[in-house]
């Protein structure tokens, strides 16, 4: 079961603070969205309104053409995992954290939670405040996958976790996602590390969606360029350069905007490399504040 999302001039504020300025934007089920931004840009608080955690100050919000806003119908059918489970106290069990999950989700699947705890090493009958911030951002992530809601959303769920644990909860939720299809929102800061799960991105900064645009799309805005410090030079100047890297006579630059077959065949008679460039390059320069440069 795949739900799509309609927002439509989203705001919401915080007493005189602005969070959220105008949100609009559509996303079709079955996906895995990317959902970027910088520190304080407003991901947490589009996510806690996506969820009815929070109430729009305007506009609306449709969740398979219902508004989510105290609707339990749709609301049951949302998880969002944050960085910290806290809807249980510290004294309380995994098994309680299970239990209390399973009774707000329809979709909730036992079985598959029983294995991801085996497989991430958690017991049941562990105290939730036993756990390392790690293991909490692991449960979030049994809890989340497990729910199998049809709109699932992770909020920097893998804070604390190491890399292994990490690289182990990305290859777990694309393969239940491909077994499973549903809508998926990942919130992450390790974008490189990630990146390869999206199909979409969305990225918003100071409350407003700045780009919404397929992931492979977004990819091919820009280029890197590697060869000769002298030929990189020459076939960049004019472009937008977001970085370069040398090494002795060697030297890296990666392009900005559209490459034509011309840049290309240049490139090519002069002996360079075209590669691809970073994902999370291309966020930093659409996301750098005015008047600063890296």
């Amino acid at each position: 079961m795949t739900l799509g999302i309609e927002v439509t001039d989203l705001r919401l504020n915080y007493g005189t603070v602005t969070a959220l300025d105008g949100l609009t934007f559509s996303l079709s089920g079955g996906r895995i969205y990317g959902l970027l931004g910088r520190n304080g840009s407003g991901k947490t608080s589009l996510m806690s309104v996506l969820a009815a955690f929070r109430k729009a100050s305007a506009g609306t919000v449709l969740i398979d053409g219902q508004p989510v806003w105290e609707n339990p119908a749709i609301t049951r059918q949302v998880c969002l995992i944050r960085t910290n489970v806290d809807t249980l106290g510290s004294t309380d069990r995994i098994s309680a954290a299970l239990d209390f999950t399973a009774w707000h989700r329809p979709s909730w699947d036992a079985e598959f939670a029983a294995t991801l705890l085996d497989r991430f090493r958690l017991s049941a009958r562990t105290k939730i405040g036993a756990l390392s911030r790690g293991q909490r951002s692991v449960l979030g992530a049994v809890l989340g996958l497990a729910s199998r809601a049809p709109v699932t959303m992770f909020d920097e769920s893998h804070l604390g976790m190491d890399a292994p644990t990490r690289y182990a909860f990305y290859d777990t939720l694309l393969t239940d996602f491909i077994a499973h299809p549903r809508t998926i929102i990942v919130s992450t800061h390790l974008i490189e590390e990630v990146s390869p799960l999206f199909e979409r991105v969305l990225i918003i900064d100071n409350g407003r969606l700045v780009l919404h645009e397929d992931a492979d799309a977004l990819r091919a805005r820009g280029v890197a360029v590697t060869g000769p410090a002298d030929a990189v030079d020459r076939l960049v100047a004019g472009h937008t350069v977001l970085g370069e890297k040398s090494l002795g006579p060697t030297k890296s630059a990666m392009v900005f905007g559209p490459v034509d077959d011309a840049f290309k065949d240049r490139a090519r008679r002069a002996g360079l490399e075209l590669g691809p460039i970073g994902l999370q390059d291309l966020f930093v320069h659409l996301t750098e504040p005015a008047g600063e440069s890296r």
